[in-house]
């Protein structure tokens, strides 16, 4: 059987394709890698830092379980804070009669129906300075728990020579 021209250049085409080894582009492959190793380096922490005030000296703890992301108060000496945001004075709070703090649970309450990426949507951090008293402390607890924060955590920071493991 005669072969066509056409045949002819594709056997020929073929045949010059045969001689040619296999090659891999390795830069590429390179690239991919290298991202990869970066973005598993960047996010291979399991446990968060949470952004520390100036003013406010966390007492130190011996705690073992890593904290998940949940709402913060934070109170120093002059001020009690919802997420960074003042909500009222600590005097105000010391001085009130009543065992909740207003102020704080309608800020709690407003916050609460914004929560959608928090871990735990009925956990909250107290992040107090270690001066505190215990009547603010205790208010504040008070307060988290009839907004329906029923989970409470302290910020506290590691003591100086334990291992982290």
């Amino acid at each position: 059987m005669k072969l066509t021209r056409r045949a002819k250049r594709m056997q020929e085409h073929h045949a010059r394709r045969k001689d040619r080894t296999a090659s891999l582009n390795m830069v590429s492959l390179m690239d991919i890698f290298t991202i990869l190793v970066f973005f598993l380096l960047v996010n291979a922490s399991n446990s968060e830092v949470l952004p520390l005030p100036k003013n406010i000296v966390l007492p130190e703890s011996s705690a073992e379980k890593a904290p998940t992301r949940k709402l913060v108060i934070a109170v120093d000496k002059q001020q009690i804070l919802l997420e960074g945001k003042p909500v009222m004075k600590v005097p105000a709070a010391l001085g009130s009669k009543s065992a909740t703090l207003r102020p704080l649970y309608q800020a709690l309450l407003a916050k609460r129906g914004k929560i959608k990426d928090l871990q735990d949507a009925k956990g909250v951090v107290i992040m107090g300075d270690k001066d505190i008293p215990y009547a603010l402390l205790k208010k504040i607890m008070l307060t988290a728990s009839g907004a329906n924060f029923t989970n409470i955590s302290f910020a506290v920071s590691r003591k100086a020579g334990k291992a982290d493991g």
